[in-house]
């Protein structure tokens, strides 16, 4: 009897932790994608094209949460922002990061106001750019903000 308390004990600590659900970390789920170059002839350079991996693609259409550091390039007039798995001087635009490493962000209603490397969260619908080289490869649409 003794040894069923103890093992009951057990369980009921170990109960919350194994229910509860890994993090969903779209950075990693971003690096999975390999980039691979394609002349591009209306500029007359190489662009890095996106290959997204099958379960990125289960993703698109649905809602995500993600996290960044703010990156003001993003045009002042539009709805969207554009967000760093780095700090700006790490970030794709500026440092070493790579296009994995960057989101647009289009909110669903007007565009707080951030400053340079503001960590915000926020949460969209995923929409993968294979194409638009006006717009980066990962997009949230509709989105909001969740925490600044």
């Amino acid at each position: 009897m003794k040894h069923l308390r103890i093992l009951a004990g057990m369980l009921l600590l170990a109960g919350p932790v194994c229910a509860q659900q890994a993090k969903f970390d779209a950075w990693s789920q971003f690096a999975k994608t390999k980039f691979e170059p394609k002349y591009y002839e209306k500029i007359g350079e190489y662009l890095f094209y996106p290959k997204f991996p099958d379960e990125l693609k289960a993703l698109e259409g649905k809602e995500i949460t993600i996290e960044g550091f703010y990156v003001p390039f993003a045009p002042e007039d539009g709805n969207y922002v554009i967000i760093s798995k780095y700090p700006m001087s790490q970030c794709f635009f500026c440092g070493g990061g790579g296009p994995e490493s960057i989101a647009e962000v289009n909110f669903k209603g007007s565009v707080p106001k951030f400053q340079v490397d503001d960590i915000i969260t926020v949460r969209g619908k995923l929409k993968l750019n294979a194409d638009d080289i006006e717009h980066v490869n990962f997009i949230l649409t509709e989105a909001v903000l969740v925490k600044k």
